[in-house]
């Protein structure tokens, strides 16, 4: 395999991979199929019942295999480029060449298209044939379709999920409009060139999938189809540009990683449908049995194939909030959406106030089969308001609190935290007992230090949040986050996972480490490390690959560069080859496209690398590079309105504000070091001091 000559964003190879499922997906935020497969998921679109609720098989004409008859052992070629979010075949054969091309538009969210161009080598005029094999038949296991009128050439099939997630809910409608597929493709004896386009639109109402589908009949009539996706995607990827100079395998391992993410985020400044979320395998995973059905959770869970995984909240969010907080806002108004189901999630528990379900799909109820962990993981609760508190700090915007429903939010899951502690009075502290902490391999254990610590910087963001929107803050909230237990061995100088919990007892993956990042518990650095060393060799091998992320993450806080890399070394066993896919686990196993492993390893070098920590009153940054690493440049940091160019290397942190928002108006800042030297941060403006810890924050003048 030879990875586009050395660009570390084009993955090309000359055979695809033995395991169907390590094909390379390409995704919108609407929209999401695996290359070369017979099925597409639409987002939103779940059928079943509570636990079978699960993305349902929407009928693709996208899964095209083109073949070249009479050709003898012609030399084929298979690209993902990450560049332009654009998979490619090609074909080459004597006198000339196919190219087939599939990509998701990404300013067009509900179209998908396919193009197939035959290209003359030579001064030959004999007709070129290729042969065009699809398994597509317009019928679903989760849809019940009905055939409609022909629409300018197109094909057509609407109807609904066959089960609602809940009894009397709705069932989403899906219209579907595509180009029908020829078998043969001929260029004939005069043309030098022929392109053959092929388009789907799927959406939920029929002047939708209209609309798309003459949308883009118009631009493939003037040549631009393709030219207009790639414009669109390269925008998206320019604005959440991320370089660094340093081996090849982590370059080609990050552009996979920021591939594949962005791809399942909304276009810039095209907020378009409401965002339903990310689940661990992206929109093109999540059919009935595969990927955790498509639902949507912090980080992890497990079935009975031992799968652990979903990104949102706690894995994706972080990378997207500094990279483009439009998307973590259309992140948070689907915890928003999904409120009223939290609340009765807390009522049948017999809890006040509202509890995010453990697996989500549309509603908000709790959807994950196996009733212990969405009766026992309740961090999940803590996590997603922390995702709340992270995005007020970086943005200040008051208008998802005030007018949108985030207050209600946060109130609700202050309550819900409230009401699910008990007083202990003989510790004189406050417990939450009977949970699972985020360390699957224990339930029904007491006083978890994640989940316990989770919930104190719940109620403490929403006192916080309390004062800052004139509000009265409840006693309660803020005597129970004084007095709430996290368990402290204050001889062995380490948190213990929970009450009972004895040194080297097996751990399947980061739990206490995440009380040091992303939730920066108060510990000194002694404590840190005792953290770090009590459960890094006790953790489970084979267990996920975010977890060695959080691992990298905290040796590189503590400037054990060496450790750090050795911990990031251990995800290159979660990339499959050619085309940077992740499994969930080591072995294979698991999810695949798996975004959670892939928002872990992010986060060490959008937060480990850099140091960056987002708090009420800066945004820290303490830098560190492992060994090989002589540069980081990210182009586009958002901060208070303010987008960043930030270049770090080992000798000078570059810092230059890019474009400041007008409305509402974005904050000045400057530059802060632990020396005390102020550097002013003016927009166009570059700044450049020693590399050195520091914070950005609010300027006050």
């Amino acid at each position: 395999m030879a990875d586009g000559e050395g660009d570390p964003g084009v993955f090309t190879a000359t055979a695809l991979p033995g395991d169907p499922r390590l094909l390379p997906t390409v995704t919108n935020a609407f929209l999401g199929t695996r290359v070369f497969r017979d099925i597409l998921h639409a987002a939103g679109v779940y059928s079943g019942a509570a636990g079978d609720t699960h993305r349902a098989d929407v009928p693709s004409p996208l899964g095209l295999r083109m073949a070249a008859p009479g050709a003898r052992s012609p030399a084929q070629s298979f690209t993902l480029d990450t560049w332009t979010g654009t998979f490619s075949h090609t074909i080459q054969c004597p006198g000339y060449t196919a190219t087939h091309q599939l990509y998701a538009h990404h300013s067009l969210v509900h179209l998908m298209a396919s193009s197939v161009t035959i290209r003359r080598l030579d001064g030959s005029t004999h007709p070129v044939t290729v042969q065009l094999q699809s398994l597509f038949v317009p019928q679903s296991q989760d849809l019940r379709l009905s055939p409609g009128p022909d629409f300018q050439g197109a094909h057509y099939i609407y109807g609904q999920t066959l089960v609602p997630e809940v009894e009397g809910g709705p069932r989403p409608t899906v219209h579907m409009l595509w180009t029908p597929v020829p078998q043969w493709l001929t260029l004939g004896g005069e043309e030098r060139e022929r392109c053959w386009q092929f388009l789907t639109a799927v959406a939920g109402s029929e002047e939708e999938a209209k609309r798309s589908y003459s949308a883009g009949l118009s631009l493939a009539a003037a040549g631009s189809l393709h030219r207009s996706h790639v414009r669109a995607w390269a925008a998206l990827r320019r604005g959440c540009s991320v370089e660094l100079d340093g081996p090849l395998a982590l370059r080609q391992a990050l552009h996979g990683c920021l591939y594949y993410l962005l791809s399942a985020l909304p276009p810039r400044d095209s907020p378009g449908a409401p965002f339903h979320g990310i689940s661990p395998g992206g929109l093109s995973n999540g059919t009935r049995g595969e990927d955790y059905w498509g639902h949507v959770f912090w980080d992890q869970a497990r079935r009975p194939q031992s799968r652990r995984a979903a990104p949102q909240d706690t894995w994706m969010f972080p990378n997207i909030l500094l990279l483009h907080p439009g998307a973590a806002r259309a992140i948070l108004h689907y915890r928003i959406r999904t409120l009223e189901g939290a609340r009765r999630n807390a009522r049948e528990q017999g809890y006040e106030g509202a509890k995010f379900p453990w697996e989500s799909a549309a509603t908000g109820r709790e959807v994950c089969p196996e009733e212990i962990y969405g009766a026992q993981e309740i961090h999940i609760t803590g996590d997603v308001l922390m995702a709340f508190e992270q995005y007020y700090c970086t943005t200040q915007d008051l208008k998802l609190f005030q007018e949108d429903g985030g207050w209600e939010l946060v109130e609700a899951v202050a309550r819900y935290w409230c009401s699910r502690m008990v007083w202990s009075e003989e510790e004189q502290l406050y417990h939450i007992r009977g949970v699972m902490p985020p360390d699957e391999y224990h339930s029904q254990v007491d006083n978890s230090a994640y989940t316990n610590a989770v919930a104190r910087r719940s109620l403490n963001f929403a006192a916080v949040l309390a004062r800052d929107l004139l509000l009265p803050v409840p006693q309660e909230w803020e005597d129970r986050a004084r007095k709430i237990k996290v368990p402290f061995d204050e001889e062995r100088k380490y948190h213990p996972e929970y009450d009972g919990y004895s040194p080297g007892e097996p751990v399947k993956q980061a739990d206490v480490v995440l009380l040091g990042f992303p939730l920066m518990h108060p510990m000194s650095a002694e404590v840190r490390r005792n953290d770090l060393e009590m459960y890094e060799p006790v953790t489970d091998p084979a267990g996920p690959a975010m977890t060695w992320s959080m691992f990298a993450v905290g040796w590189l806080e503590l400037k054990e560069l060496q450790r750090a890399w050795s911990q990031l070394e251990k995800c290159f066993s979660n990339i499959t080859e050619p085309f940077k896919v992740w499994v969930e686990n080591p072995d294979g196993s698991g999810a695949v496209n798996f975004l959670t492993g892939m928002g872990g390893f992010l986060q060490v070098i959008l937060f480990g690398f850099t140091g960056f920590r987002i708090t009420r009153s800066g945004l820290l940054f303490d830098p560190a590079f492992p060994e090989g690493i002589t540069e980081l440049k990210l182009s586009s940091i958002s901060y208070l309105g303010n987008r960043l160019e930030v270049t770090i290397s080992r000798e000078e942190i570059r810092m230059e504000v890019t474009e400041a928002s007008w409305e509402p108006p974005a904050s000045p800042l400057e530059a802060v070091l632990e020396s005390g030297q102020r550097f002013p941060l003016g927009e166009g403006q570059s700044v450049s001091f020693p590399t050195a810890p520091g914070w950005i924050q609010r300027s006050p003048s």
